[in-house]
């Protein structure tokens, strides 16, 4: 079947140019926007490809001008703020089953989220309803995403899931440190995925790497203010694949809440493993956690036991165990800066999954305050220090 492209399409070309090549997928979609402010949704413009086929597109059959007055090059691409605009766990514009896409331009995805985040209680719901994702990438191969602009989401900025082979660059991300769930870069299940020379600055995590992922580089990053980089959250949900191959380096964190983070739920209902991770080059200024494993994560207010035993997780919520995500061959690589907190070090691990070769090697974390030196927590870890090592290792 040739592939369709989605009622509601509009190619925002007039802001972003990019081309591909398009699959054999049903319901193709690429630039499906969904509730647009300021811009006709053209639907006599709908798309229609037979096999594959690569587009290449008019930029002026969607309102660029070359009247050598109009600035066609920085677009400006406003969301609407009613969310009864929005489907059913919809993005606000999505890419997928596109091969070969580029997008660049150096325009703007305003979600304008301000309006929106009153109505999200998922920091507080663990039912709650999803808000639209900012810009969603679905099961893209061989994307370069280049030089563009996320402004205040409603939900995440940017979300990749069952991608192949995508390369992003050059992209600002920024809402207020306060916005709720509003992840620069969220990452699943998705492979060969390198992000590089960005800015992020955010209410939740720069960037996360949640479930399925491999082989996902980030590099050259700054984040803050933000959650700063995670892996997961992990284990929540049943067939979880695996998380390996990560790696992030010279990247700076300024003022998050923290620095480095691996989260894994407790009471996982299925086993996983996150695995072959490295850290390296990591510059932390004033960072409440700079290093932290947290085996026992849960955001809720409560959590209720349904496995037995109940522990307490760093941030003092009391969570069910034990969380049966392994976590191993982790390695902490020149981690250097300053800890706003106390503590600079946290590896809180599951007593029912200890974590395994876990490598410190030359981290020298200051307290922000120019007092005595911070302090290392551990639990259920078996860790392995090389080199300088502020704060001293747990005994």
């Amino acid at each position: 079947m040739s592939p369709v492209f989605d009622g509601r399409l509009l190619l925002v070309l007039s802001i972003f140019c990019f081309n591909g090549v398009f699959g054999r997928e049903r319901g193709i979609k690429i630039a499906a926007v969904s509730g647009v402010e300021g811009i006709e949704a053209q639907r006599s413009r709908i798309l229609h490809y037979k096999g594959r086929s690569s587009g290449l597109f008019n930029v002026m059959s969607f309102g660029a001008r070359a009247d050598s007055q109009t600035d066609d090059t920085r677009g400006y691409l406003k969301a609407t703020t009613d969310l009864s605009k929005y489907g059913f766990s919809a993005g606000w514009v999505e890419f997928g089953w596109v091969e070969g896409l580029t997008l660049t331009g150096g325009g703007t995805f305003d979600g304008q989220g301000a309006k929106a985040w009153p109505y999200n209680n998922c920091p507080t719901d663990s039912n709650c309803k999803l808000l639209p994702t900012h810009v969603k990438f679905m099961a893209m191969n061989k994307t370069v995403v280049r030089g563009i602009t996320s402004l205040n989401s409603k939900f995440f900025h940017i979300a990749l899931v069952e991608c192949k082979d995508f390369k992003g660059s050059k992209i600002k991300i920024s809402a207020p440190e306060n916005s709720p769930n509003t992840d620069g870069i969220h990452i699943e299940r998705s492979s060969g995925v390198y992000f590089s020379g960005s800015h992020i600055g955010t209410g939740d995590d720069c960037i996360s790497v949640g479930q399925g992922n491999s082989q996902v580089t980030i590099t050259g990053v700054t984040c803050g203010p933000g959650q700063g980089i995670s892996v997961g959250s992990l284990g929540r949900y049943r067939n979880e694949r695996d998380v390996s191959g990560l790696l992030v380096r010279d990247c700076t964190m300024r003022g998050t809440t923290n620095g480095i983070r691996i989260k894994t739920w407790a009471n996982s209902p299925g086993s996983s493993a996150a695995t072959n991770m490295t850290f390296e080059n990591i510059v932390m200024n004033n960072v409440t956690n700079p290093i932290i494993i947290d085996h026992t994560y849960c955001p809720f207010t409560s959590c209720t036991s349904i496995l037995g035993d109940i522990v307490e997780n760093p941030i003092g919520n009391k969570l069910q165990a034990p969380s049966r995500v392994k976590i191993s061959d982790i390695y902490f690589k020149n981690i250097r800066g300053t800890s706003s907190s106390k503590v600079a070090v946290t590896l809180e691990c599951s007593k029912g999954m200890s974590c395994q070769n876990i490598y410190l090697e030359d981290v020298h974390l200051d307290l922000s305050s120019g007092e005595k030196h911070a302090t290392s927590t551990c639990k259920n870890v078996r860790a392995k220090y090389i080199g300088t090592q502020i704060p001293p290792p747990c005994s």
